[in-house]
């Protein structure tokens, strides 16, 4: 036997497909049972669905090898078994109660524990009541984290540097100035302070094509349609949104901070007033909060409304602001709406479900809530991007709404940590609420 023994849950194998394939040279051993709950998933059309019959694709490929009962050799070195074993030890059928499921996955690894008493056995999951019960037994119980990040030190995008007042002055009326500030990510940003004025900053940017930092180049406090930024985070986020060289811009941060609406507007800007873009495509995932209405009637449109429902909020204050800003040059002229907007092909609002298989070129796409998102299907939304095309993620890490996904292991986090040393990329964390007081409130305390 190998060293090591890693029984996989139901739900990291949902969760990533090639999670088989995560554990190196050591065993990986699958229940029955396991195999059993995902023949259940298999017939939807949805993420779930997909991975379950990926699941059953590799495990077929594997049968070749020679017997899963016995375990057969992967590529990576390492072994992988099917337990069908009935007998989930003595010790089992005294500590659970075997008419679960969770429970009969947790007797394989504790029937594996007793039988190679020299391996380490590790029961990986991603529901944290198993991990528990399965400690509660003696059974070692692992998160299953290889797409994981530490998310205290998510990258944010931006930092504060505290300068002398003699280099303060020398630099501030300065357009760029080399980078003598260590290893910086591309496209961050640095908020260059004065020592003995804390109020007083300068923000510039880092390019990692001249290793040198630049002031702000493309929001300069000008409205972008209809709104300008209200606080230092937003001016950095519309810098990169306005910045056609950044190909893929992620915003994130609690309730009301602006990420959506900054986003649209950036959108709308290049795609109807400076026309870099030939569509706006405003996509989310669609998941509730709270009970579920059911299946709603009447085509997509119909059923994608409600779900949209945010984007049009956004785009009603969008549109005022707009207006507003040139009610003297269009007295007699008709307020543009959401509707004008899709008739004339500026704008489409698309389900997620149905972006897979789609090539997007030219476009300026925003995925709201990205949060709710596993990494894989970050990876589908991202390779849907075409030539030309900008692609911005929104998402509040700390509002997930998805089963077995965190803070850590959502898409967007994912992303953010793993493309940030790209040149195209960008990213901003915004910390300061700008919705309302009361918002602001309920984001800091609840």
């Amino acid at each position: 036997m190998a060293e090591k023994i890693f029984v996989l849950d139901t739900n990291v194998l949902i969760h990533n497909p090639q999670s088989l394939f995560s554990f190196a040279e050591n065993r990986v051993v699958i229940p029955i049972v396991a195999i059993e709950e995902i023949d259940q998933f298999k017939k939807g059309v949805d993420e779930k669905s997909r991975n379950a019959r990926q699941i059953g694709r590799y495990l077929d490929s594997l049968r070749s090898r020679g017997s899963l009962q016995e375990g057969v050799k992967m590529d990576n070195g390492g072994t992988l078994q099917v337990s069908v074993n009935k007998d989930v030890s003595n010790t089992a059928s005294k500590l659970l109660f075997l008419d679960r499921i969770d429970n009969l996955i947790i007797g394989t690894a504790l029937y594996f524990q007793q039988k190679y008493p020299n391996s380490k056995v590790t029961l990986v999951s991603k529901d944290a009541n198993v991990r528990i019960k399965a400690d509660s037994v003696g059974i070692n119980a692992e998160n299953y984290e290889t797409d994981n990040i530490v998310f205290e030190e998510l990258y944010t995008g931006w930092d504060v540097k505290d300068l002398e007042d003699a280099v303060f002055e020398e630099l501030n009326g300065q357009k760029y100035i080399p980078n003598s500030f260590g290893e910086l990510c591309p496209n961050q940003f640095l908020r260059l302070r004065k020592q003995s004025d804390p109020d007083s900053f300068r923000t510039m940017r880092y390019l990692k094509s001249s290793n040198a930092l630049y002031a702000l180049q493309h929001y300069l406090g000008q409205p972008v349609y209809g709104i300008t930024a209200r606080n230092f985070e937003q001016e950095m986020a519309l810098d990169l949104l306005l910045d056609d060289t950044v190909k893929m811009v992620s915003l994130s941060g609690k309730a009301g901070t602006g990420k959506t609406l900054l986003a649209m507007a950036a959108g709308l800007q290049k795609v109807v007033e400076d026309q870099s873009y030939t569509r706006l495509v405003i996509s989310r995932p669609i998941s509730p909060l709270g009970k579920d209405l059911g299946y709603l009637p009447g085509t997509k449109s119909d059923k994608f409304n409600p779900w949209m429902q945010p984007i049009y909020d956004n785009m009603d204050i969008l549109l005022a602001s707009h207006e507003e800003l040139k009610k003297d040059d269009q007295k007699a002229k008709r307020r543009a709406s959401l509707e004008d907007f899709i008739d004339y092909g500026f704008l489409e609002l698309e389900p997620l479900t149905y972006i897979r298989g789609r090539s997007l070129p030219g476009q300026f796409i925003i995925i709201d809530e990205a949060q709710n998102l596993t990494p894989h299907e970050m990876k589908t939304i991202i390779t849907r991007a075409g030539e030309k095309t900008k692609l911005v993620l929104t998402g509040d890490p700390y509002q997930i709404d998805i089963p077995y996904l965190d803070s850590a292991s959502n898409g967007l986090s994912v992303a953010v940590e793993k493309l940030k040393y790209e040149d195209i990329v960008g990213h901003i964390t915004l910390e300061k609420g700008e919705r309302s007081q009361l918002a602001d409130l309920a984001a800091k305390y609840f």
